[in-house]
């Protein structure tokens, strides 16, 4: 991992197979994407323990324990989105299992953006798909200059039905609708444009000091005033309700078990271009 300034790790408050939840000082915490061999890309397995991470995160009481939390991957690629064998066990499971997978995967993008506190993301390689996801539930996004990001889905024949209230939150329909309906990517430059980052880093700038100074500025804020003003801007631009949860879960399994989506899974792991492409 990247060597912040000042902030070295304490100790690793709870250790998983997938991921890492680590104790810096001053009350920072860091979830760390750990499976760089796929590019940090999603399975069943890794969203359980990034959910639970944040589940552990949301139960700690107000107070010096958790001001901050810094989001970040491990090796070259922030996250792929979700893995190859991952997406292959998706196009033959049963509907129900698809649904109970869909669920379980907005339960973790819910949880990371309802968070008390703010979190800060560091997006490295690409942001893709959940990764995408991940950035936009996020407070604020540090991209490097050569980051990509996109959310894949409708390439597929499927939707991105439960990052989508996030992506829009975020970004306004305006910079969402071409992002979400045509799967394109964008680079560091046009994510910062249309407010999917916050800042980029310059090419002589390095990551760790900035997030040291992006750290030291969220830890000028009161602890409380900062939980304060976390709620008061989940009010003012609410988060996705339990039906439109549900609503989200349902449109992309249903997708995954439609021809259109089977389709498009078979073209993306045979290489080749989906029956719709002219």
């Amino acid at each position: 991992m990247i060597a912040i300034p000042g902030f070295p790790v304490e100790h690793v408050h709870q250790p998983g197979r997938y991921v890492r939840l680590e104790a810096l000082p001053h009350g920072v915490m860091r979830l760390v994407l750990a499976r760089p061999e796929v590019r940090n890309a999603f399975d069943a397995a890794m969203i359980s323990e990034i959910s639970g991470a944040l589940g552990v995160l949301a139960q700690v009481p107000q107070g010096a324990e958790l001001r901050v939390l810094l989001l970040q991957g491990e090796g070259e690629t922030f996250c792929a989105g979700g893995d190859l064998a991952y997406m292959k066990a998706q196009a033959v499971a049963t509907p129900e299992d698809n649904l109970g997978d869909a669920r379980a995967l907005g339960r973790m993008f819910h949880r990371l953006a309802s968070l008390p506190v703010p979190v800060l993301c560091h997006v490295q390689g690409a942001a893709v798909g959940g990764g995408l996801g991940l950035a936009a539930c996020s407070d604020y996004v540090l991209a490097d200059a050569a980051a990509v990001f996109a959310t894949s889905e409708v390439r597929l024949g499927l939707v991105p039905g439960l990052i989508s209230p996030y992506v829009v939150r975020r970004l306004g329909v305006a910079h969402a609708t071409p992002l979400l309906l045509t799967g394109q990517r964008v680079n560091a430059a046009e994510a910062l444009r249309i407010g999917l980052a916050q800042r980029v880093l310059g090419p002589s700038e390095s990551a760790g000091e900035t997030l040291a100074g992006l750290l030291g500025q969220f830890l000028a804020a009161g602890p409380g005033a900062a939980r304060r003003t976390k709620g008061l801007l989940l009010k003012v631009s609410p988060l996705p309700d339990a039906a439109l949860l549900e609503f989200t879960a349902q449109a992309i399994a249903e997708a995954r078990a439609s021809a259109e989506g089977q389709d498009g899974l078979r073209a993306f792991f045979e290489k080749v271009a989906p029956r719709w492409v002219p």
